[in-house]
């Protein structure tokens, strides 16, 4: 019923306007100096989930054993969930339903609670995750033949490129840079004396080489070799990709929210600003059912060919959807007896379990796209974990109300 070229057009609208909105006037009224010390938990958090997630993906990797280029792949996509539009999209609709065991403000503090959250993520997936997808330095030369059939496919710009590479970041393959589909850091910390200079004729060892020769007053004042390989590796990660506009969104509500001389002028019934923030709010509203379109509209296009084989993606789903949710019941109920969350806030731990329970970040599609490594594997996997989720989600959701209501 919806065409593709209207899927394309809500990606952008929703990554560059109804998401920024919706988190601007969602955590810029609920969020406040005294807020950030109560909620610090949250973002703490997703960085136990995405850990606890590591163990679980390099235990898939020893149980399933799938091919050896994929191992990290694995991992990653049983680390990362999906912490931001979906995780919204649940607590939208978790606070229309009548027996809502939320209570009044029970939309804006959700949205509040996993907006605070999600620059995290953001932050882990362009660092950490961006040099994790990168292509497998013993598998260079098989990766390297699969981005160049990628690089054939149509301009961005055509209708019949995969929804999935721009379904969260719109305008991916504007983004690639000369060393993003290579391993260039795995060759910066890799012996390459044993390997053939003819297969990476671009790895930079010329000043390594020019070193040896060179005086001893000169080595001297040389930069040391393990400094300069980190300095390649921080000047190769992406982290201008971070200054997103939902990102750049959260830290303009954060500021506003923090310094009651600004909110005033922005939230509050008689607040001279009220007319603008009361238009982001509409927009804002939109992002919700634009999502839902979007995600039909990548599921709908299937799964692709994948040769991560049936058992690691079986093994990808189940710790996923079924294991971490376990794991993240148990953690947030030993930090409730620790009094290390809000007290009596069925909502903020409600948000937290649900950072165990969504399926991998659909983001993780769009790195592997930039990445050149795994694009098809990402696919299938993304499909799968988001039909089984439609069950695993709606147990967990049902054994998380039952769970909150004894708050």
């Amino acid at each position: 019923m919806v065409p593709r070229a209207t899927f394309k057009l809500l990606s952008k609208l929703v990554f560059a306007l109804f998401l920024p909105c919706l988190i601007f006037t969602e955590l810029g009224e609920s969020i406040s100096l005294e807020n950030i010390f109560s909620w610090w938990f949250i973002p703490v958090n997703v960085l136990v989930s995405t850990i606890f997630g590591f163990f679980l993906g390099c235990l898939v990797v020893i149980i399933c054993r799938p091919p050896p280029e994929f191992n990290r792949f694995t991992i990653i996509m049983t680390a990362f969930g999906n912490s931001g539009n979906l995780s919204l999209a649940i607590v939208g609709s978790v606070c229309h339903t009548k027996d809502s065991p939320f209570g009044h403000g029970c939309h804006s503090k959700g949205v509040a609670y996993v907006s605070f959250a999600q620059w995290v993520s953001v932050i882990l997936v362009y660092t950490l995750v961006y040099h994790m997808m990168e292509p497998p330095l013993e598998y260079y030369e098989v990766v390297e033949e699969e981005g160049d059939v990628i690089e054939e496919q149509p301009p961005v710009n055509d209708l019949s490129r995969p929804l999935l590479v721009e379904a969260e970041w719109p305008g991916i393959e504007d983004k690639a840079t000369e060393h993003s589909k290579k391993p260039s850091i795995a060759r910066i910390f890799t012996n390459l004396s044993t390997l053939s200079q003819t297969n990476f004729p671009d790895v930079d060892i010329t000043e390594e080489a020019t070193s040896v020769s060179s005086p001893r007053s000169i080595r001297c004042l040389a930069e040391p070799r393990v400094v300069r390989r980190f300095r390649i590796v921080a000047e190769r990660t992406p982290i201008q990709h971070i200054l997103q506009p939902p990102t750049i969104a959260s830290f303009l509500a954060i500021i506003i929210g923090t310094v009651p001389r600004l909110k005033v002028f922005f939230f509050g019934y008689d607040a001279p600003l009220s007319f603008i923030t009361d238009t982001l709010e509409i927009l804002g509203g939109a992002m919700v059912p634009s999502v839902m379109l979007i995600l039909g509209g990548m599921l709908a296009e299937g799964p692709n060919e994948s040769k991560l084989g049936r058992r690691t993606t079986i093994g990808i789903v189940v710790a996923r959807l079924l294991v971490l949710p376990l794991i993240g019941i148990g953690i947030v109920a030993l930090t409730d007896k620790l009094n290390i969350l809000v007290e009596g806030d069925a909502m903020y731990r409600f948000v937290l379990l649900l950072q165990y329970t969504t399926p991998s970040a659909i983001l993780l599609g769009a790195i592997a796209s930039l990445r050149g490594y795994a694009v098809k594997e990402a696919s299938a996997v993304l499909f799968w974990q988001h039909i089984f989720a439609l069950f695993s989600l709606s147990v967990y959701l049902i054994v998380y109300f039952k769970l909150v209501k004894y708050v």
